[in-house]
């Protein structure tokens, strides 16, 4: 309040001094020039010099809002341009997050034509057509994306090819991927692409050939590595027991599939498995115990004893006599236990069978040994704990029906 005071108090001294000034002496101005002729008192002449001053500066100030715009006069200035493209990457990101595909696409591309560096929100826009099922615009956004930004043509590729695998396209993502790998056959993130596209096709062949690079460029971390290489040899043994061309039947088929592993690879315990399971099932049982058999003398492993009691070689008590022998080192695998137990029902010991089987459940309740022993005891006349024993394994099976409810018995 006091600085008020003060600044009123010096208004009226310094116009009580002008007033004295002007009541005084009114002065006199006389500018001529020419034909041009102005006369006045000394002090109207300063209020118009004054005025011309305050419509300059009026002027000056008007002309600077609209060319260099704080946002208010003029809308379409470079500054409000900026922040209105600040607003649609931010609008644009946040619905392509959220999952507004149509109002992200147009942020998105508002963006994109206004930016010097426009590939992150093309690729978000490509994404959100993609998303609406608009292909073709997809597409395009993308080809844009690459005429702005050449040197972004594989980071655009690999966009492209998971575009292309998430509307199905897997025949176009796969051309896109195979191009880019010819030109940037180093690439990582175009070999782990081909190598979840080939997998998602279901081509093992094509992961086998991949395997070599994958491992050379490491891809993918050791462990992760190995189980790929295992899974794609046993899926390529299945796949080759189903093909039949050329006149090769399945067995021959298999069998050359298996020639092809490593002698490491042919001790795989799960590609073991895998061979000796498709083996079953073309009915080479004796070939598929032959394989199990050598493989089980090298490495024991629980689940190609469990496989071992599946098939019957051409002599069973040979079989069985194999299988007890492994019992000494394993006593207490329930897998082994109940391979015994249906080794015996081939040999047709009964009692021995029961012994084994229940030994089975007592480490482990299992509906496979359930079965077992619930259709022995059935031959054998004990049906009320054969039903129980069906009914444990169904549960087994699938703990999940334990807890979905059942109809109430109606009352007669």
């Amino acid at each position: 309040m006091k600085r008020l005071y003060v600044l009123l108090f010096l208004v009226i001294a310094v116009s009580g001094v002008l007033g004295l000034a002007i009541a005084q002496h009114s002065g006199y101005v006389l500018i001529a020039y020419k034909g041009f002729r102005y006369e006045s008192s000394l002090w109207a002449s300063l209020l118009v010099i004054s005025l011309i001053w305050l419509l300059y500066w009026g002027v000056k100030t008007l002309i600077e809002l609209v060319t260099t715009s704080t946002g208010v006069v003029n809308p379409w200035s470079r500054r409000n341009r900026s922040r209105r493209v600040q607003v649609a990457i931010e609008h644009g990101q946040l619905d392509l997050a959220e999952g507004r595909w149509a109002s992200a696409q147009k942020h998105l591309c508002r963006a994109a034509e206004a930016e010097r560096q426009p590939l992150l929100y093309y690729l978000g826009a490509a994404r959100a057509a993609n998303e609406q099922g608009h292909f073709e615009e997809s597409d395009n956004l993308l080809a844009r994306a690459l005429e702005r930004q050449p040197q972004a043509e594989l980071a655009i590729a690999l966009s492209h090819a998971q575009l292309q695998t998430d509307r199905g396209d897997t025949e176009g993502a796969l051309v896109t991927l195979q191009t880019m790998h010819e030109r940037h056959p180093r690439s990582v993130q175009v070999l782990r692409q081909l190598q979840r596209l080939h997998q998602q096709r279901g081509d093992w062949s094509a992961v086998i050939r991949l395997l070599p690079e994958l491992r050379k460029d490491k891809v993918l971390p050791a462990s992760e590595l190995a189980e790929l290489e295992r899974r794609a040899w046993g899926e390529n043994l299945t796949l080759a027991a189903q093909r039949e061309e050329e006149g090769v039947a399945g067995l021959q088929s298999l069998n050359r599939a298996w020639q092809q592993l490593t002698s490491a690879q042919r001790q795989e315990p799960q590609l073991v498995l895998a061979y000796a399971e498709q083996l079953r099932q073309l009915g080479a049982e004796a070939e598929a115990e032959d394989v199990l058999r050598g493989a089980l003398k090298r490495h024991y492993d629980s689940h190609l004893a469990r496989l071992y009691g599946l098939l019957r070689g051409n002599d069973p008590a040979r079989q069985l006599q194999t299988a007890e022998g492994w019992l000494k080192e394993h006593p207490g695998d329930p897998s082994l236990l109940l391979t015994l137990g249906r080794l015996c029902l081939q040999n047709s010991l009964w009692g021995k069978a029961r012994d084994y089987l229940e030994s089975s459940l007592r480490v482990q309740r299992n509906p496979e040994a359930c079965a077992e022993l619930a259709r022995l005891l059935a031959q054998l006349g004990d049906t009320e704990r054969s039903n129980q024993l069906f009914q444990e394994g169904l549960g087994l099976l699938d703990k999940r029906l334990l807890a979905a409810p059942l109809p109430v018995p109606a009352r007669v």
